[in-house]
Formats: C-alpha cells, sequence, structure tokens
C-alpha cells in the first residue's frame, strides 16, 4: 500500500461521513417541515353541526347550487305578482346548515311557480330604514328566518327558526289553491345521502 492510496482511502472516508451527515441533516429538516405542515393545515372536512364557514350552504348541505345568487330580487317578484319565498341564512350557522336542505327540498315542487330568494344577512345593506320592497324591511335579527309572500305580495308566512318541510308545504298548498295533504297523495321521505332525503310516492 502507497502513501497515496492511504491518502485517498481517508479522502474517501472523509467525503463519505460528510455525506451522511449532510444527507441525515437534509432528512431531519425534511421531516421537521413535513410535520409542521400537517400540524398547521385546518381540517378541510366541513361540518354539518358546526357553527364553522364551510363555504355555500345551499351548494354544500343542500345540493342546490341553484339557489344563490337569487334570480330575481323580492321587487322584481313582487311586480311580477308571483309568490316569493324569502330565506334569511348565514353560511356559519349550523341552523341554517341544516335548513338549507329543506328549502332545497321545497324547490323541486315550487320552484318554477314561485321564486325561491337566499338571502345571506352578511350582504344586507346597512341603513335605518328600509321600503317594503326590499329584503331588509322583513328581516327579525334571527336566522334562518322564513317569509312567504302570495301573489298579491301578501306576507302569508313569516317565521323564525327551522321549520319542518310540512309547515311551509302547507303554506304554498293555500297559496297556489292545492289540496291539503291530507287528501292528497302521502309522500315518503327516503334518505339520499347522511344530510338529505327524498319525498316519493
Amino acid at each position: 500500500m502507497t502513501i497515496y492510496s492511504f491518502r485517498l482511502r481517508i479522502i474517501n472516508l472523509k467525503n463519505c461521513q460528510t455525506y451522511r451527515r449532510l444527507v441525515s441533516g437534509g432528512l431531519s429538516i425534511l421531516i421537521a417541515v413535513v410535520a409542521c405542515w400537517l400540524l398547521a393545515t385546518p381540517s378541510a372536512l366541513a361540518g354539518l353541526n358546526d357553527d364553522r364557514f364551510d363555504g355555500d350552504i345551499f351548494a354544500l348541505y343542500g345540493s342546490n347550487a341553484s339557489l344563490v345568487p337569487p334570480r330575481v330580487n323580492l321587487a322584481e317578484s313582487l311586480k311580477r305578482n308571483k309568490p316569493a319565498l324569502l330565506v334569511f341564512y348565514v353560511n356559519d350557522s349550523s341552523d341554517c346548515k341544516l335548513y338549507s336542505v329543506v328549502i332545497s327540498q321545497l324547490q323541486a315542487p315550487y320552484g318554477r311557480a314561485a321564486n325561491f330568494i337566499p338571502i345571506n344577512i352578511d350582504t344586507l345593506p346597512l341603513k335605518s330604514n328600509y321600503k317594503p320592497m326590499e329584503s331588509g324591511y322583513y328581516y327579525k335579527g334571527l336566522v334562518p328566518q322564513t317569509v312567504l309572500f302570495n301573489q298579491e305580495g301578501k306576507v302569508v308566512l313569516n317565521e323564525t327558526g327551522q321549520l319542518s318541510y310540512e309547515q311551509i308545504d302547507d303554506v304554498f298548498r293555500d297559496v297556489f289553491n292545492l289540496l291539503p295533504r291530507s287528501e292528497s297523495i302521502e309522500l315518503k321521505r327516503r334518505t339520499l345521502n347522511e344530510i338529505n332525503t327524498e319525498l316519493r310516492e
């Protein structure tokens, strides 16, 4: 063995140790970055029973993105002498999230005959006084709130809190002069998923 080959072995040994140190240091940094990223990332799961903002509730929970934004405002609907269902809501309320399912189900039988106007209260203009043709005129300060107008523009339902499908359907039946529920075909609920049900004969 010559001195030259002995020096090469020492240099290779030093390079190997340096290489190992660099690799282990790099892996340590990578593991630390990934751990911080995983711990700092908020959960992306939408929660039906919490008051967190998950996005638009009609698209997420009601499975009906066609409701927002509304096609017409209250003034246009009243000018057309068409019934209107005004629903005040916020996207970060568990009560409103659950109620969006009921409103979406009501649109199936009544969506062509009545205007559905969901109003996110965060978008209401701040005014001291509203006119009767403006949505803010009917807002009571609680959500969800449901206001149903008949063809003449008269308020036939104005309730806060979650209403059942049947409660609103009964008022719609009066507005459209349809048979009462007791005289029509009984509809049964069928579960579509963990949030939505479907009404069937």
